[in-house]
């Protein structure tokens, strides 16, 4: 079912306004809202989805919200998508910063901040372990990310390299298992 202009305008702007800890964060309520409540795209299609805007540069909610708006309404609805995902975050920053300085020293103020950055670890947890529950992670796949954390971390390997590499070993991979 394809959605209307208003709704995918109110959507998205409920995603940007409801969503603390940046685009991990907000995998779960994108997948809720776009999957499971409105019906507008089947799981593995979202999932697609994801990996494209994962891959892209840029913030992932937006890179989201664009393909999303295209899909549905092409150049439009991307950039209605953008608009409706970013004023929330915009106006919140807006109005943080031309206050925070006046209550930055608050001790209530800075409780809240505190409080929220256990909620923003969880809320960026749940997707990852989503994805890896789609992905079909096992023993062997686990591996890769805490070979690539060990590599950047303790190697002090550029991300960039790591990047290319696994590109290369993916193309490696695809090509052989197409041979069989």
């Amino acid at each position: 079912m394809k959605p209307t202009y208003r709704q995918l305008l109110f959507t998205f702007f409920k995603i940007g306004a409801f969503t603390f800890g940046g685009g991990y964060a907000m995998i779960s309520l994108i997948e809720n809202e776009l999957v499971t409540k409105n019906r507008w795209l089947d799981r593995d299609t979202f999932y697609n989805y994801l990996s494209i805007a994962q891959m892209s540069p840029g913030i992932l909610a937006v890179n989201i919200s664009i393909l999303m708006g295209n899909l549905f309404f092409g150049k439009k609805g991307a950039v209605l998508c953008v608009i409706s995902t970013c004023l929330p975050a915009f106006t919140i920053i807006l109005l943080i910063s031309a206050f925070f300085v006046r209550f930055r020293d608050n001790t209530v103020v800075n409780n809240v901040f505190h409080g929220v950055r256990p909620v923003v670890i969880a809320l960026i947890a749940l997707p990852v372990l989503s994805l890896c529950k789609k992905a079909k992670i096992g023993l062997f796949t686990a591996l890769i990310p805490i070979a690539v954390v060990v590599a950047i971390v303790v190697f002090r390997i550029s991300p960039v390299y790591v990047i290319v590499v696994s590109v290369a070993a993916a193309l490696i991979w695809a090509t052989v298992k197409n041979k069989r």
